[in-house]
């Protein structure tokens, strides 16, 4: 199946709308009663993801009528999703609000992401800013670009590549395994800096355009990485899973790795995996 221009952006359309009427009108707003714990006390959804999603998923079944829709919290009501991405001849993963912790702590750093994915293989991504309103966009085989609320846009590109002791980075260690957990803060001190936004599809937008030169997540789920790592590889960068392995969506794995190319990935790579 070929994924068109024009389906994304009809995709990009559906994200953007979903981020001005039901995540933007709540973003504030929400009573106690309205953002719940999941796994973790850093683990929220509130009634603007469900009502983000739901919209959504909606418009994503009236415009492509048979399509997988994976979104982060009807896969936490349906686990069995997950085990159709791989397979299905269209999908699309869904992010209603990426950075629910960021969001419900009134903090203005979070996006609505969603990917469209074909029998397995990334195709299209939106990362939308619904506080800034504009969008960052890839297109496999068509590069990546920041469509701005005026109409305008303009190419985002990886950063080049620098000394490790210069380079800055955004690492989401809490989310591996232990003992990895533990020891990965022990190796920020070779870089100049190391962070963490609470918000992936920002982290991936900086990247992408190039303002820093190192990304490394732990869990993989593809709401959150789907969008992101085709937007990182489509402005130029390199990402492999730890084990040198490309990253598929749907499929269980832990530890992606995106730099600015494919010698930094190593070089940084040997940093974190001595």
């Amino acid at each position: 199946m070929i994924f068109t221009r024009q389906d994304h952006d009809r995709l990009t359309q559906i994200v953007v709308e979903a981020g001005r009427r039901e995540v933007m009108l709540r973003f504030g707003k929400l009573a106690a009663d309205e953002v719940r714990q999941k796994c973790s006390p850093g683990d929220l959804v509130t009634q603007a993801d469900e009502a983000a999603e739901q919209f959504i998923c909606a418009e994503l079944s009236r415009a492509f009528p048979g399509a997988l829709l994976v979104g982060e919290e009807n896969v936490s009501a349906e686990p069995a999703l997950l085990d159709r991405l791989s397979h299905a001849d269209l999908a699309f993963v869904i992010d209603p609000i990426d950075g629910t912790l960021n969001y419900a702590s009134h903090v203005p750093l979070f996006a609505v992401m969603a990917a469209a994915v074909v029998r397995g293989e990334t195709v299209a991504a939106i990362i939308h800013d619904p506080v800034v309103g504009d969008s960052a966009l890839a297109l496999r085989g068509e590069g990546a670009w920041l469509s701005q609320p005026d109409g305008g846009s303009r190419d985002l590109r990886a950063a080049q590549a620098v000394e490790l002791a210069a380079m800055s980075g955004m690492v989401s260690w809490q989310y591996f395994p232990e003992p990895r957990r533990t020891e990965l803060p022990r190796y920020f001190g070779a870089f100049a800096n190391v962070s963490s936004l609470r918000c992936c599809g920002h982290e991936y937008r900086l990247a992408a355009a190039g303002h820093c030169h190192f990304l490394l997540y732990g869990r993989l789920n593809p709401w959150d990485h789907a969008p992101g790592s085709l937007l990182h590889s489509e402005a130029g960068g390199y990402a492999r899973m730890l084990d040198g392995t490309l990253y598929r969506p749907g499929k269980p794995s832990t530890g992606l790795l995106c730099a600015p190319d494919h010698h930094s990935w190593h070089e940084i790579r040997s940093v974190f995996t001595p």
